[in-house]
């Protein structure tokens, strides 16, 4: 059953006031007069502030016979704004437009919605030295909004949570995975962590980037002579990696997608089909109008046409930007007058320059040895992010139960009264891997039936 939402301009005469609260970290809560949606900012460090945004599914039953789940949904970029983009573009219950998402995951999940690190989006620091410069800072800041949120959302408590990332926000995923993991099993945090899924996740940036030329010349997009380039740029970037040299073998990566940009006749590295700026969810930079396909070989940021990618979906009534610094920042009231929201933060995207190319299998492995449900998801479509490098990152884990993963057959996922094949999934005990049809990078944009089909498997919704 589709989730029933009034357009945003009807819920405005329903605000009130929930909460004011300051305490060990200091918070302001505000929501809805009905209690369906709550925001807020915490004060994850002196003058670092994240922005949250809840919103409970009117699906969840009073007294349900199983728990409700809820996801927390994590942002790539770095510094792509998870209350903007993934809310309003991908999985939140309204559109650019604000009329209801009929494939919102609010029909299987309570969702919570965060700019992080901070100086993403609607977060925002007063001093540019507070911004993160590592995944794992980031997950020091995030584990302070946790603890703060289970004070403010009452259903925290009683509700499994799900760690969901998209992109960059796979490397958040995994280390505050962890953080959570081990905080719960030190009696710190009171909380049930019932999964972390990555979709289309940077988790290993050595496995992904030699991945780019076998793709792209098995379906023709480079040729032979654009191929052994590439795969000698591939191989620069690898040995930096392994030299520990973070920041450039960013500037190498940078460098190869330029490459591949101006040999592919610009292919969208979110989706091979389609050139950059032909993607429904591309890569038109537009304060400037150029390619960001070619300003990435002028080592500009990646993060960027993350952005535009998805910013092409907006209808000609309502821009991503238009309605963030317009009718959503009228409907929250409590984001500093002075910031203005923007798609991507390239600040917080420069600050982890040293950091962005590190791999975080070794967080997966640990989530797996507590026994915690781990799921990948990749889109059949992305290049940045491609199903063949997941596949080469998964095959290093450590964890015991990997030989017996990789030896099952996957199965057929169908959805709805569509025909055909939309995915697969292996799993073995609490290890899965989904491998979704027809979509890029940005799978729930892409194929929105059969990721809903998904995150209600993941989350053992009682809706599914």
């Amino acid at each position: 059953m589709d989730v029933l939402y009034c357009p945003l301009t009807l819920l405005l005469p329903l605000l009130c006031l929930i909460s004011l609260h300051v305490g060990s970290a200091a918070s302001i809560t505000t929501g809805t007069a009905d209690g369906s949606e709550l925001w807020g900012y915490v004060e994850v460090r002196p003058k670092a502030h994240l922005f949250w945004w809840y919103y409970k599914s009117p699906q969840r039953m009073s007294t349900p016979s199983e728990p409700w789940p809820t996801v927390l949904w994590l942002q790539g970029g770095p510094g792509a704004s998870g209350v903007g983009l993934g809310n309003f573009q991908e999985i939140g219950p309204l559109d650019v437009d604000l009329k209801p998402r009929n494939s919102t995951w609010l029909q299987k999940a309570d969702l919570i919605f965060v700019d992080s690190p901070v100086g993403t989006g609607y977060s925002y620091v007063e001093d540019d030295s507070l911004f993160v410069t590592t995944d794992w800072e980031q997950a020091t800041d995030a584990m302070t909004l946790l603890k703060a949120l289970v004070k403010e959302v009452p259903t925290l408590q009683s509700s499994p949570l799900f760690l969901v990332a998209e992109s960059y926000g796979g490397k958040y995923a995994a280390t505050l995975g962890v953080a959570v993991a081990r905080a719960i099993r030190a009696g710190e945090l009171n909380i049930t962590l019932g999964g972390v899924a990555v979709g289309d996740s940077w988790i290993s940036p050595e496995d992904f980037t030699p991945s780019y030329t076998p793709l792209l010349l098995s379906v023709s997009r480079l040729d032979d002579n654009a191929g052994d380039e590439a795969n000698k740029r591939a191989e620069t970037v690898k040995e930096q990696i392994v030299a520990g040299q973070w920041a450039a073998s960013q500037k190498s990566w940078g460098d190869l997608l330029g490459f591949i940009a101006t040999k592919s006749g610009d292919v969208d590295v979110y989706n091979f089909l389609l050139d950059s700026g032909m993607d429904p969810v591309s890569s038109v930079d537009t304060s400037t109008g150029s390619s960001l396909s070619n300003l990435q070989a002028k080592n500009s940021v990646q993060a960027l046409m993350y952005a535009t990618y998805l910013g092409s979906q907006d209808s000609d009534s309502n821009t991503i930007d238009g309605i963030m610094n317009g009718a959503i920042k009228e409907k929250l009231k409590i984001v500093p007058k002075n910031l203005k929201w923007v798609e991507v933060s390239q600040k917080v995207y420069n600050a982890l320059v040293n950091d962005f190319m590190k791999p975080r299998i070794n967080e997966v492995d640990e989530l797996l040895s507590y026994g915690i449900n781990v799921t990948v998801y990749n889109g059949q479509l992305d290049v940045i992010c491609s199903t063949n490098g997941a596949e080469a990152w998964v095959q290093k884990l450590k964890w015991d139960g990997l030989k017996s993963f990789l030896s099952l057959p996957r199965q057929s996922l169908y959805c709805g009264q569509s025909k055909g094949t939309k995915a697969f999934v292996r799993s073995y005990k609490n290890l899965h891997f989904y491998w979704i049809l027809g979509a890029g990078h940005f799978v729930p944009a892409d194929q929105p039936c059969i990721a809903l089909s998904m995150i209600g498997s993941i989350t053992q919704s009682p809706a599914s």
